[in-house]
């Protein structure tokens, strides 16, 4: 997965529309702008596409875009490309308080540009004509196209109807026993499911205690600028070299909460969001794998419905009935409906065969600079920290001795 500082670095030498440049599509979210008010208040942002495909209107483009337009992206490739691991979003806040503060919108921003890049730089996503139109259409058309009814909406009530019956009926079955789901067995695929299921728990708690980290560091940095404010003023009320040592003391506190507030951010912004981030990753993975059992159970379904209609092709077939035609007509037109599920379901079945290993080492790669840099910046923080005290020992122990 790609993040933002990678994306830069491989995007900044292209030359666009150079005929001997390799194709690029590089994409930034920048810009964020708070519009409206209340609860109709929103964040725009600007993305900027740098390109030198052919299918895209010019070598660079600026569009304006809000976090509906990214769920209506997600959406639509989600419906079009099954198999496919589609990248995932970042929550919706809907705590008020938080929403518009400058670190939440910060978070935000990051997440959507790590979100865009990572479809510009998958080898089919980025073929993806919603993608074209996300990155180039006007706000007017991109709106458009966002409240344009798509899959399930766009059926009449009484299909809707229908087809809640048919989802209580199938439910009712499997409760009374009547029927029993129909599941995958293959060993790799088991495999694989465990392993998605044991890895979202893992990083979830990494993920929570990340978190705890990033709170311990903001409220011992907070601790010591208190501390410091304190010692500062009890400082002022003493006289000679106390005195002076006091201060000291108080401004090196506030000196390492400062250096502690800073870490807690670059802890958050470069450690708890990527294990945030691939807790939704592993959620989206879980979503296809969704879809697969979902069309797999057609497969099966379709099949077993063949069989019925053979047993009952040949009854008629033996009485000479007149019906004969028709169940032929229909039996060839399931027949193709089955072959046609059973192209899909093994469609999905390859690509996430390919996405698994492109996973994997995505996730090697990011977890891998993840943890760099919480290592980096905690040998960093703690030198600082131990040579802001150091510096002050002298002072003290004169003090002491005095």
């Amino acid at each position: 997965m790609l993040t933002t500082q990678q994306r830069s670095a491989s995007g900044s030498s292209q030359s666009p529309r150079s005929p001997s440049a390799q194709p690029f599509l590089s994409v930034s979210v920048t810009d964020p702008v708070k519009l409206g008010n209340g609860v109709q208040a929103y964040i725009s942002y600007r993305v900027i596409t740098k390109t030198n495909l052919p299918e895209y209107q010019g070598p660079e483009k600026i569009v304006i875009r809000r976090y509906s337009d990214f769920v209506w992206l997600r959406d639509r490739l989600f419906e079009k490309y099954k198999g496919i691991f589609i990248p995932p979003l970042p929550e919706k806040s809907a705590v008020e308080k938080f929403r518009f503060s400058a670190e939440f919108i910060e978070m935000r921003r990051q997440a959507l540009d790590i979100f865009v890049n990572r479809i510009a730089s998958h080898h089919e996503l980025q073929q993806s004509d919603d993608l074209r139109i996300f990155l180039q259409a006007d706000e007017e058309t991109m709106e458009r196209a966002r409240f344009q009814e798509t899959g399930i909406f766009k059926k009449k009530p009484a299909d809707l109807m229908q087809i809640f019956k048919d989802v209580q009926s199938k439910v009712s079955d499997v409760v009374l026993g009547k029927e029993k789901p129909v599941e995958e067995s293959n060993p790799e695929y088991e495999k694989l499911k465990h392993y998605i299921f044991e890895l979202e728990d893992h990083l979830a708690e990494a993920q929570k205690h990340s978190y705890r980290l990033v709170k311990r560091h903001r409220e011992l940095g907070q601790s010591l600028s208190d501390f410091g404010k304190a010692v500062k003023l009890l400082g002022a009320c003493e006289g000679n070299a106390i005195g002076k040592a006091f201060s000291e003391l108080g401004a090196k506190s506030e000196m390492i909460s400062v250096k502690l507030q800073n870490e807690a951010h670059h802890l958050l912004m470069n450690f708890e969001e990527p294990l945030k981030d691939y807790v939704r990753a592993v959620q989206s993975i879980k979503a296809t794998i969704a879809e697969r059992a979902n069309a797999f159970r057609h497969q099966c379904e379709l099949a077993e419905t063949i069989k019925l209609k053979e047993i009952n092709l040949d009854k008629l077939m033996l009485i000479r009935s007149d019906r004969v035609g028709e169940a032929e007509f229909e039996y060839k037109e399931l027949k193709a409906e089955s072959e046609e599920a059973t192209r899909r379901f093994e469609t999905i079945v390859r690509l996430m065969n390919e996405e698994i290993v492109r996973f994997q080492e995505q996730k090697t790669l990011d977890m891998g600079i993840a943890f760099h840099e919480f290592a980096k910046g905690q040998a960093r923080l703690a030198n600082s920290i131990a040579d802001a005290w150091r510096s002050l020992l002298p002072k003290l122990e004169a003090c002491s001795s005095s």
